[in-house]
C-alpha cells in the first residue's frame, strides 16, 4: 500500500492551530488536498499559509462545531464540491471550566457536550457514506487520558471525552467489514492552547510540541494503516508531566 495521499481529500477539524494544524501541514506534506475547519477564519489563513510552504492545498471552512447544522452539512458539501472524502481527522475539543461536577453549570455543560460528544456523532453521520465508498476511508478522533482516568475537576471533559470513545468505537465495529477504518489517538501531553488554559503556571518548554505528534497522527490516515478499533497513544522518549 501507498504511503502517499496524492490525490485524497482530507478534512481536519480544529485545524487553526495546535494538533490539528500541524496535523493538516503533515497530511499536505503527504499529498492531501485539505479541508480545514475552525472557528476563526484569521487562524486557518495561517494554517493555509503553512500548507502552502510545504507544496499544498487547502479549503478553508470556517464554522462551530456547536452548530448542528453546519455540521450535518459537510459531507453533502464534500460530495458537491469533491465527489469524495478520503480522510477525516477530528481534533476540535473543548476543554470547558475545570471545576467540581456539583458546581458545572448547564450552559458551560452543554458547550462541552455539543463539541466533544454531539459533534463527533454528527461527523460520523455526514462522513460515514463518503468514507465507506473511498477506496481506503480513514477516520482519526483525537482524544485524551481524561476520558480513561478520571481526576478531579475534569469531569466535563472526562465525561464527554469517555463517550465520544465509546461512540467511536462502536462505529468501528459497525465498519468492520468495509475497507474503511477508524482508530482514537492520545497525543498524550502536548503544548496547546488547551494545555496551557489548564495549567497556566506551566513550564511549555518541557512539553513536546504539536509538529512532534502529526507525523503519527498522519500515518493513521494512511491507505497502508490496517488497524481498526484502535487506541493509538503516542510514546515519548522522555517523560513529562500528566
Amino acid at each position: 500500500m501507498s504511503d502517499r495521499l496524492d490525490g485524497a481529500v482530507a478534512l481536519v477539524t480544529g485545524a487553526s492551530r495546535g494538533i490539528g494544524a500541524a496535523a493538516a501541514v503533515e497530511l499536505a506534506r503527504l499529498g492531501a488536498h485539505l479541508v480545514i475547519t475552525a472557528r476563526t477564519q484569521g487562524g486557518l489563513e495561517e494554517t493555509d499559509d503553512a500548507i502552502r510552504a510545504v507544496g499544498g492545498q487547502a479549503t478553508l471552512l470556517p464554522l462551530d462545531m456547536r452548530e448542528g447544522g453546519q455540521l450535518d452539512a459537510i459531507g453533502p458539501s464534500l460530495y458537491q464540491r469533491f465527489g469524495r472524502l478520503d480522510i477525516l481527522v477530528h481534533n476540535a475539543g473543548a476543554l470547558g471550566r475545570l471545576t467540581p461536577v456539583a458546581h458545572i453549570l448547564p450552559d458551560d455543560w452543554a458547550d462541552v457536550v455539543a463539541v466533544n460528544l454531539a459533534a463527533s456523532w454528527r461527523l460520523i453521520r455526514t462522513c460515514d457514506p463518503l468514507l465507506r465508498q473511498a477506496a481506503a476511508g480513514r477516520a482519526v478522533f483525537v482524544t485524551e487520558a481524561r476520558a480513561r482516568s478520571p481526576l478531579a475537576y475534569w469531569g466535563a471533559m472526562g465525561a464527554t471525552k469517555a463517550g465520544m470513545e465509546h461512540l467511536v468505537l462502536t462505529w468501528a465495529q459497525e465498519i468492520a467489514i468495509t475497507r474503511a477504518k477508524v482508530n482514537l489517538f492520545d497525543p498524550g501531553v502536548v503544548a496547546t492552547r488547551m494545555r496551557s488554559n489548564a495549567f497556566p503556571g506551566e513550564d511549555r518548554t518541557a512539553l513536546r510540541r504539536p509538529e512532534q505528534v502529526a507525523p503519527l497522527l498522519a500515518a493513521l490516515c494512511l491507505p497502508s494503516e490496517d488497524r481498526n478499533g484502535t487506541l493509538v497513544q503516542f510514546q515519548p522518549e522522555t517523560s513529562v508531566p500528566l
